[in-house]
């Protein structure tokens, strides 16, 4: 059988090759069956490395703590709201003597409207340590960032962000230039020092963090020159929040030592803070449920895109049946001449799997070109792992071979007798 198997793929080949049109469009359920499995599954891989790596931005041996609004009514003092709420200095000391952390590092944020002569914009201005940035994954491509210089001083210095930048420097380079912060009492100048890169972190409870619209500066000088009241214009009136600290960063020397440290933090923050006005976010337990969502979203767009591959088999399975049917003379003429029905079986199992396999190998070769050019278009990096192309190539030898059986055992099963008087 083996020494016959290479007189038999010619004879295959020879088959198809006389009928172009008809193999051609046979294969084309094929082709575009593993075409758009591979499409999909870098697709899927592609919104799965974007999800994963803003998660990873967060940092795997972090813990977030955020302050959050309390649910009961601010008390009154003199007509002016005062909501006191979230973490405060006090917390930073409690969770730097847990025995499992490294380093707590606080930032507030509020908004305001920065200026710069006639052009403002309303804009996140956070107050952040030396590290915020690096932390984070932010980069400076304009300048330099805080430094531990700016937080001794308490300098009046600030990095923007990129859409903060655009809007009020739109054809210049805003380092060494001036920015003002409005405030109810007197507007505040800042010394633009740097400029930092297009960023967006993943969500921790509140929707994704954009660090393009935002204005950084030295946490101490937020603390020195707003002080913990942030204080907001109504219509007749005005609200005052007393917020300490937005957000505090507690890192962990060990991603083992995580867990159980968050648990620790947890407790010790409802002993003081009974109205609930903190949560506690672990970024490693985001980006595992992240990565099984990503991995069941990538599997399903798979499946999706493998029910045409069942498709281009039926098509396959279709046409080798006409083929039986329109070459029964043949399969007599074979039988009659000493041919077996495993000779004609193997004839025709032969056939379906050429059509397949070069089905796959352009499919295949089509689908890395999409992946790549539809990458382009949407913004998204080419991510197509090893097996994506080989399982798909796989499935369709397996789908070639399994639309073929049943043609094959068809036309090994014909009578020799009656083939023969087929006309």
């Amino acid at each position: 059988m083996t020494s016959r198997l290479p007189h038999t793929v010619r004879l295959g080949l020879r088959s198809l090759a006389a009928h172009r049109l008809r193999s051609g469009l046979t294969m084309l359920g094929i082709v575009l069956g593993v075409a758009s499995v591979i499409v999909m599954l870098a697709v899927g891989e592609a919104a799965r490395y974007q999800a994963l790596k803003q998660l990873e931005d967060l940092g795997a041996t972090t813990i977030l703590i955020r302050s959050v609004k309390p649910t009961d009514e601010p008390s009154q003092q003199q007509g002016v709201d005062l909501l006191a709420y979230g973490l405060t200095y006090t917390d930073v000391e409690r969770l730097r003597g847990l025995p499992t952390v490294t380093a707590v590092t606080p930032m507030r944020e509020y908004r305001k409207t920065v200026r710069h002569l006639d052009k403002k914009l309303e804009a996140r201005v956070v107050g952040v340590t030396p590290d915020f940035l690096r932390q984070h994954n932010i980069r400076v491509i304009t300048g330099r960032g805080i430094d531990a210089r700016d937080e001794q001083e308490c300098a009046n210095v600030c990095v923007l962000g990129s859409a903060v930048a655009e809007a009020l420097f739109p054809t210049s380079d805003p380092t060494g230039r001036s920015v003002a912060l409005d405030s109810p009492d007197r507007m505040r100048s800042f010394t633009v020092v740097g400029l930092v890169a297009p960023k967006t972190l993943a969500a921790t409870d509140a929707g994704d963090v954009d660090f393009n619209r935002v204005v950084f500066i030295p946490f101490a000088t937020d603390r020195a020159r707003l002080g913990r009241e942030i204080m907001t214009l109504k219509a007749g009136s005005f609200s005052v929040e007393r917020l300490e600290i937005s957000q505090l960063t507690v890192s962990v020397g060990q991603t083992a030592d995580v867990a159980r440290t968050a648990k620790a933090v947890q407790s010790v923050l409802d002993q003081f803070h009974p109205r609930k006005d903190v949560v506690v976010t672990v970024p490693l337990d985001l980006l595992r449920k992240a990565e099984e969502t990503q991995r069941l979203f990538t599997l399903i767009l798979g499946s999706i895109a493998g029910v045409s591959l069942v498709v281009g088999g039926i098509g396959i399975a279709n046409i080798m049946l006409a083929t039986v049917t329109e070459r029964t003379r043949e399969i007599g003429i074979r039988r009659a001449l000493g041919a077996k029905q495993r000779n004609i079986a193997a004839q025709f199992l032969i056939e379906s799997l050429l059509l397949s396999c070069c089905g796959g190998l352009v499919g295949t070769a089509l689908g890395i070109g999409l992946a790549y050019a539809l990458s382009g278009l949407i913004g998204l990096p080419t991510i197509i792992r090893l097996w994506a192309p080989l399982v798909a190539f796989g499935v369709s030898v397996l789908v070639g071979l399994a639309s073929g059986v049943y043609p094959a055992r068809r036309a090994a099963r014909l009578d020799p007798i009656e083939a023969l008087r087929h006309f």
